[in-house]
C-alpha cells in the first residue's frame, strides 16, 4: 500500500487477477483505463450526478460528526468531493488507475477528508489494507458502478457493501434500470433489483424514478433512473 497527500494505491497486483473478484481482472481494468484515456467515458457528467447532489441537500444521512463513506467505481470523483464537502470522511475507490490519476487532478474542498484507493471492490486484502473491515462504514454511495460489472457479480457487490456497514448504516444508490440486454452500462429490472437489495439484509428507505436527472438522461424514459436508500438493520 502507497500513501501520497491522501492518494490510496494498492501496489503490485497479483498479475493472475484480483483475489476474490468474480471477472475482475487486471486486463479488464487496462479495458477502463483505454475508455478513460481516449475520452470513452460517456457517463462523465463533471458534477455529481443531480439526484444524488438533491438528496443530500434535503437529507443529510449525516450524524455528527458524519462518517466514514465508500463511492466504489468514484470514476473522476465527482460524487465523493460533494461527500467531502458535506464533512464525511469519503474513500473514493476505482481499479481503474487512470480513473484515479483522473480523480486526484481535481482540488479536494480545504480541510476535507478524501482519500483515493486504486483497487478492486472485490479484493478483501486490498479493502481490508485500507481499513475497509466489515461494519467500518457509514454509508456508501452507489452511481455507475453496480451497472458496470458484469452482471454475475452483482450479489457478491451487495453481499460487499452490507457486509461494510455498520448496523443502522445506509446504500444511497442512482441505478440505471434499462430493459437492454446488452452492456455495460447494463440494466436491471426494479423490482427484481428491490428484492435482490432486500436479500442481502438491506431495508428499504426509499425505492422512486429519480428526479432532476442529468441533461442528456433526461431524454431517456423517466424510469431508467432509479433512487434508492436501503439500510442495514441496525442489529448486528
Amino acid at each position: 500500500m502507497k500513501g501520497d497527500g491522501g492518494n490510496l494505491m494498492v501496489a503490485d497486483p497479483d498479475p493472475k487477477g484480483l483475489p476474490g473478484a468474480a471477472g475482475a481482472t487486471p486486463a479488464s481494468a487496462l479495458v477502463w483505463d483505454r475508455r478513460y484515456r481516449e475520452g470513452r467515458d460517456g457517463w462523465e457528467l463533471g458534477q455529481p450526478a443531480p439526484p444524488l447532489r438533491d438528496f443530500f441537500s434535503h437529507h443529510p444521512l449525516a450524524p455528527h460528526p458524519p462518517g466514514r463513506v465508500l463511492v466504489p467505481g468514484c470514476g473522476r470523483g465527482h460524487e465523493a468531493r460533494l461527500l467531502a464537502e458535506l464533512g464525511f470522511a469519503v474513500v473514493g475507490l476505482d481499479f481503474s488507475a487512470e480513473a484515479i490519476a483522473a480523480a486526484r487532478q481535481w482540488a479536494s474542498p480545504p480541510g476535507a477528508s478524501l482519500h483515493w484507493l486504486q483497487a478492486d471492490l472485490f479484493d478483501r486484502q486490498a479493502l481490508a489494507a485500507a481499513g475497509l473491515d466489515p461494519a467500518s462504514l457509514q454509508g456508501v454511495v452507489e452511481h455507475t458502478c453496480f451497472c458496470a460489472i458484469e452482471p454475475q457479480q452483482r450479489p457478491a457487490y451487495l453481499q460487499t457493501v452490507a457486509e461494510l456497514l455498520v448496523p443502522g448504516g445506509w446504500l444511497l444508490g442512482l441505478f440505471w434500470c434499462h430493459g437492454r440486454p446488452d452492456g455495460p452500462p447494463y440494466g436491471s429490472d426494479p423490482g427484481e433489483l428491490a428484492g435482490a437489495l432486500a436479500q442481502a439484509g438491506l431495508i428499504k428507505a426509499l425505492w422512486q424514478p429519480a428526479t432532476n436527472s442529468a441533461t442528456g438522461r433526461q431524454q431517456q424514459p423517466r424510469e431508467n433512473e432509479w433512487l434508492g436508500l436501503w439500510l442495514k438493520h441496525p442489529s448486528p
